[in-house]
């Protein structure tokens, strides 16, 4: 450890102190030039701190939002500069749609240099200001320790997000005083707003007359950690709800309340109800337009009672007649308090009829089939049931993100995770490999396509190195899946680049030391699905599916969101 005369210790020291007093315990990244000072100090605080070396910054920080999502602490990632800054972009992106705190570290050139077009020199500050809730250089070791602190506390309160420091290599090299430091408040930013009594009392109103209710739970129950709050007060009020693709564990899918999955590949009912309620209560979610539709035909005839932490959010898509801000754990109890209890059987029975044929027009044909090559969902179902509905579930993007999140169950909170507003393919593999460090006492299975795996196929390496415990479920249909069924709905079936020559995924794996297995048979798949989960470490099981299946019910996009295609 570099330390002077004074006692002044080096930025780079400065930092790895700083991040531990954050309770920063896991770090993902990838070394370079410009930060290299740094991970010389990481040298002296491995037993306190575990790096986890990537084999790309985008997997990184796809990593370190896993670690987050699977967690509920803050994901951190470290970077050098130049390209190594710029590879993290995709994923910052991605954590600011999906409000999943992480603090992206990149080294940056000497503060003298910036402006002569040095090597890898990038304003990686300006850069990222649009994509992340704040994005700082730091210029000299002094403000280290005060600026970390900061990014941490931004980075989770409030509504959760990405937070950028760029730090100059001067900054690292040079000799501080470290003096701790610890927020817990700052004065510019509003991040627990004031309750307005007069709304939960016109919304707990509302909702007690109402005769057709309706709550769509997002992701903001997860992150406000909600969930109790939240079963409380759908329980009391006798209230359906339906949840958003990121809000789907926020209570057992058993639940009898729970109706299932809301959007464009969400359970029918959710969707004709969205649009017959006459209260529609929506919780830590943003009216995205996946789950709307068409905007002007969505929920017209309802009164709508917004829950969000963020204001901006209120009325942005959808029009508010009683907008609650506030953090939903506190909105949601005070709520309660105030509801009576009604007896809403006849209302909740309505929802049966558009299950039943849901079930019987699409569900059993996917999961139950008697003939033909493996259907995804039978897949997906095969393992969820072979976990007691007690897994992670992690997803790429396309459509094994679909599938498993229409076919998987969840028994506990923070049970999946997944790009949302993004849609970001080659998010699965690293996340799932953060989401191992984040929640290492449960089992974490991941779904990806055959295009998506292949996007950041290099983070095999990471999962040889640490032996990560993945189990890693590829859905091979050949295809570009999403894409393709879009083409074969929408394009006359002109599959414009979308078929894929694949690799031997088999031997791929195995030049990684990957245990596998490829299943093609359905009579094989529940006896592979069990050597998978009993497999200590990594697993990769590749399940050849049908090439052109569809994700079904679908709402063709722009229409209204209960015109729901039951099959191509």
């Amino acid at each position: 450890m570099d330390m002077n005369d004074n006692g002044q210790v080096s930025g780079a020291e400065i930092l790895i102190r700083s991040l531990l007093r954050e309770g920063v315990d896991t770090i993902f990244g990838y070394p370079g030039g410009a930060i290299m000072p740094v991970y010389d100090a990481l040298m002296d605080h491995l037993d306190e701190v575990e790096h986890i070396l990537v084999r790309h910054e985008q997997g990184a920080t796809h990593a370190a939002e896993g670690y987050a999502r699977s967690s509920g602490k803050v994901g951190v990632c470290l970077v050098t500069g130049g390209p190594g800054a710029t590879n993290t972009l995709t994923g910052i992106a991605d954590a600011m749609l999906d409000s999943t705190p992480v603090v992206v570290i990149a080294g940056q050139i000497a503060v003298d240099m910036i402006g002569t077009d040095a090597f890898q020199e990038v304003d990686f500050t300006c850069v990222t200001q649009p994509i992340c809730k704040w994005s700082y250089q730091i210029s000299s070791p002094e403000e280290i320790s005060r600026v970390v602190a900061r990014a941490f506390y931004v980075a989770k309160h409030g509504r959760p997000g990405p937070v950028v420091l760029s730090i100059a290599k001067n900054a690292q090299t040079g000799m501080a005083s470290y003096r701790p430091e610890k927020l817990d408040y700052i004065r510019s930013y509003d991040d627990d707003p004031e309750i307005d009594i007069t709304r939960i009392r016109e919304a707990a109103a509302a909702i007690n007359s109402a005769r057709r209710p309706f709550v769509l739970a997002g992701q903001g129950i997860e992150l406000g950690d909600a969930q109790e709050e939240f079963r409380a007060f759908v329980e009391k009020g006798a209230l359906p709800f339906g949840c958003t693709l990121l809000g789907l564990s926020v209570m057992p899918s058993s639940h009898p309340l729970n109706k299932g999955m809301l959007g464009m590949h969400g359970n029918w009912c959710n969707n004709v109800k969205t649009n017959e309620c006459d209260v529609l209560i929506a919780v830590g979610m943003r009216f995205d337009d996946r789950v709307t539709g068409d905007l002007s035909t969505y929920a017209r005839q309802a009164k709508v009672i917004h829950l969000d932490i963020d204001p901006s959010e209120i009325g942005k898509n959808v029009p508010v007649d009683i907008p609650v801000i506030g953090n939903c754990r506190k909105t949601l109890a005070m709520l309660t308090e105030r509801l009576v209890k009604v007896d809403r059987s006849e209302w909740d029975a309505s929802f049966d009829r558009y299950r039943k044929e849901e079930y019987d027009r699409v569900i059993v044909k996917e999961l139950y089939p008697q003939e033909g090559p493996l259907n995804m969902g039978e897949v997906v179902n095969a393992v969820s049931e072979a976990t007691g509905h007690d897994a992670v579930l992690v997803t790429d993007v396309g459509q094994n993100q679909m599938m498993a999140s229409r076919y998987f169950r969840y028994s506990r909170k923070r049970s999946i995770i997944t790009s949302g507003g993004m849609g970001t393919m080659g998010f699965g593999l690293p996340a799932a490999i953060g989401a191992t460090f984040g929640c290492p006492d449960r089992t974490v299975c991941l779904f990806m396509g055959d295009g998506g795996l292949q996007m950041t196929v290099e983070e095999l390496g990471t999962v040889m190195e640490y032996r990560t415990p993945v189990k890693m479920i590829l859905l091979n249909n050949n295809y570009l899946g999403n894409v393709r069924q879009w083409q074969e709905l929408f394009f006359n079936r002109r599959y414009a680049f979308t078929h894929l020559m694949n690799p031997d995924f088999q031997v791929l794996v195995s030049a990684y030391g990957i245990p596998s297995r490829r299943v093609t048979r359905r009579e094989d798949l529940a006896d592979a699905v069990r050597e998978m989960l009993s497999t200590d470490g990594p697993f990769f099981l590749e399940a050849c599916v049908a090439e052109e299946g569809n994700v079904m019910p679908m709402t063709p996009p722009g229409q209204s969101i209960d015109n729901m295609l039951m099959e191509c």
